[in-house]
């Protein structure tokens, strides 16, 4: 089976995933929220960004009343290993499959706590190659990916072309331009460069819609 990727986005109206002091705890509703950790549940794995993980201290785990099912693996996409022995996904990465995607050697304290650091190819950028990413991961068994963000992360794997689904939850608020945008930069050139997503299903949980997408 080929790896695939579910890109989810929690944004208000104008795509905005934060304000820009980065506060956004809730944007979306608990309708929404527990949809998403359906989702979860769907998926080998739960990936973010460094710098997620860093401002959050997510357990990315699946909260559901009465789901006893295997827990997706937490994946963070991060260079330069940064996360600290104290955060919870490395605290708890005995009790939950978690690895950190790394460009630099595996780090001992990490490995230590249980942690798996996969080493992989840098970009000029130093961050990691997408695609190679994908292909670590896979070999690892984790073929589902479930992409939580933030905005250059899914800026990034939607310019590698590698989100075969998108699952979008949106909130009847408007944060404005000064707000983080749900999706990075995408350095296109022209509107034929642009992603093309076809919309398989719309659907209201609570007071934000949910709206599901499709790679064309």
């Amino acid at each position: 089976m080929a790896a695939s990727v579910t890109l989810k986005l929690a944004t208000s109206l104008d795509g905005r995933i934060a304000t820009s002091r980065g506060e956004s705890r809730w944007i979306t509703g608990p309708q929404a929220r527990e949809a998403v950790h359906g989702l979860r549940a769907e998926h080998d794995a739960v990936l973010v960004g460094v710098e997620t993980a860093l401002a959050d201290d997510p357990e990315l785990t699946v909260r559901l009343e009465g789901w006893r099912g295997r827990p997706p693996a937490r994946v963070v996409l991060d260079s330069r290993q940064r996360l600290a022995d104290s955060c919870k996904l490395v605290v708890t990465a005995r009790d939950v499959p978690t690895y950190i995607v790394a460009t630099t050697p595996p780090e001992a304290r990490l490995v230590a706590a249980g942690v798996r650091v996969l080493q992989v190819k840098a970009v000029g950028d130093g961050r990691a190659e997408l695609h190679e990413v994908v292909g670590a991961l896979a070999k690892e068994g984790l073929q589902r990916l479930f992409v939580e963000g933030g905005g250059q992360v899914a800026g990034s794997f939607l310019r590698c072309g590698l989100v075969d689904r998108l699952e979008w939850f949106r909130a009847p608020i408007v944060i404005g331009g000064e707000g983080r945008p749900g999706i990075g930069a995408l350095a296109l050139d022209a509107l034929a460069q642009a992603p093309r997503l076809r919309r398989v299903e719309i659907r209201e949980v609570g007071d934000d819609l949910w709206e599901r997408y499709e790679r064309i």
